[in-house]
C-alpha cells in the first residue's frame, strides 16, 4: 500500500513527516494507526459528511479513499414517497454494510430490524465534530478505559464515536463541550491513572467556576 499523506485535524503532516525521516537518515521506522487513513470495515459504525446526492443515492464523506454511498431507503421509514430529511454537509452516523477492496463502500442508517437504533443525521441542533486518530477511537471505546465514565460525573454531554477517526460531542454550553473535547485528545498518551487525574481536577475547576 504507498501512502502519500498522512492526515490528522484536517491538515497533512506527511509530506514533512517522511522529509524529516529523509534528513535524518532514517530507514527504520514504526507507522502505526495514528497516521494512517481509514479503511472500510464491514460492520462498523462510522460517521460521515454528506457531500452530495443524486437520484437515490446521498454520497458521503467518511475519511477513506473512496466516498461511502447512502441509499435513501437506509433510513427507518423511509420509502419511495417518504424520503428522509437529508441535506447536504448534514453529519450521519451510519453502519458500514458493504466494504470490500477496490468497491464503493455502502453505508446504512437502519440495523437489521429496519430500526435506526441511534443512526441517521446528528448535529443539526448543535454539538461539535473532531476528527482524532484511530488509536484514539479503540482506546476510548475500550472498557478498560474510564475516560467516558469520568468526564461524564462532571460535565453532561453526549457523544458520537466513529471507528473512522470522528467524535461528535455536545455538551450543555460550548465551553464544555471544548472542554470534553480537549480532554478526549489529551488522554489519548495517558494511562488510567493520568486520565483519572486529569478528570478530578477538571471537575474541581469546574465546582470552582459554579
Amino acid at each position: 500500500m504507498e501512502i502519500e499523506e498522512f492526515i490528522f485535524q484536517n491538515k497533512i503532516i506527511g509530506k514533512y513527516f517522511f522529509f524529516l525521516l529523509s534528513v535524518l537518515g532514517l530507514h527504520y521506522f514504526h507507522l502505526n494507526d495514528f497516521y494512517l487513513q481509514y479503511v472500510p470495515v464491514r460492520g462498523e459504525s462510522v460517521i460521515g459528511i454528506v457531500t452530495n446526492k443524486g437520484g437515490d443515492v446521498f454520497r458521503v464523506d467518511i475519511g477513506g479513499s473512496e466516498m461511502g454511498s447512502l441509499s435513501y431507503l437506509s433510513f427507518e421509514g423511509a420509502t419511495k414517497r417518504n424520503r428522509p430529511d437529508v441535506k447536504v454537509g448534514d453529519i450521519v452516523y451510519c453502519k458500514m454494510l458493504m466494504a470490500m477492496k477496490d468497491m464503493e463502500p455502502e453505508l446504512v442508517c437502519i440495523d437489521s430490524t429496519g430500526r435506526s437504533a441511534g443512526m441517521g443525521v446528528i448535529g443539526r441542533d448543535g454539538g461539535f465534530l473532531h476528527c482524532c486518530s484511530l488509536n484514539l477511537i479503540r482506546k476510548i471505546l475500550s472498557s478498560d478505559c474510564p475516560l467516558l465514565k469520568l468526564l461524564g460525573k462532571t460535565l453532561p454531554f453526549e457523544i458520537t464515536v466513529g471507528m473512522n477517526g470522528r467524535i461528535w460531542v455536545r455538551a450543555r454550553t460550548s465551553t464544555q463541550t471544548i472542554t470534553v473535547i480537549n480532554a478526549i485528545s489529551t488522554a489519548e498518551y495517558m494511562d488510567n491513572t493520568q486520565i483519572s487525574a486529569m478528570c478530578k481536577k477538571l471537575s474541581e475547576a469546574f465546582i470552582e467556576v459554579d
